[in-house]
């Protein structure tokens, strides 16, 4: 059958979209930034426990201190932190020593090894454990004495 003059053959359009390589392409870009954003996001989460840690440390040496000018002498090692702890809640006003930003408990030593006069109250940072770099090392009330 002959066509008709209005049913002339058209060229096909393309049809209105993105390709599956241009969508590869943009995900991968998205991936790219949302992988440097989150890096940095994560650096500062680990600097601001740091930084917790070491404002938890001055709030617990001054309540040390309040502890030391009702009862003449700082807790002993083996009373700790636990000392600090009251039923009228003195020292303490919930009833329980706050742990470090890591969620372990801060370690305390009455003479301290840095500071003999008084104590030592540190964390041991990230890791848990002793020593340590970066966001591991041991946050301490020594540090600004001994200018670390």
């Amino acid at each position: 059958m002959p066509e008709s003059k209005g049913q002339q053959l058209q060229p096909r359009r393309r049809s209105q979209g993105f390709t599956l390589i241009e969508i590869m392409a943009v995900v991968l870009i998205i991936g790219l930034l949302s992988t440097i954003v989150g890096v940095s996001i994560f650096a500062q989460v680990d600097k601001g426990r740091v930084t917790t840690a070491s404002a938890q440390i001055s709030n617990l040496e001054a309540v040390l201190e309040l502890y030391r000018m009702d009862n003449a002498n700082y807790p002993t090692t083996e009373e700790g932190l636990e000392a600090l702890v009251t039923e009228d809640g003195k020292y303490i006003q919930k009833r329980r020593i706050p742990p470090d930003p890591w969620g372990n408990p801060y370690q305390y030593e009455q003479p301290g090894q840095y500071n003999s006069n008084s104590f030592d109250l540190w964390s041991h940072g990230a890791d848990g454990q002793s020593g340590g770099d970066g966001v591991n090392a041991d946050v301490g009330n020594w540090y600004e004495d001994a200018g670390t």
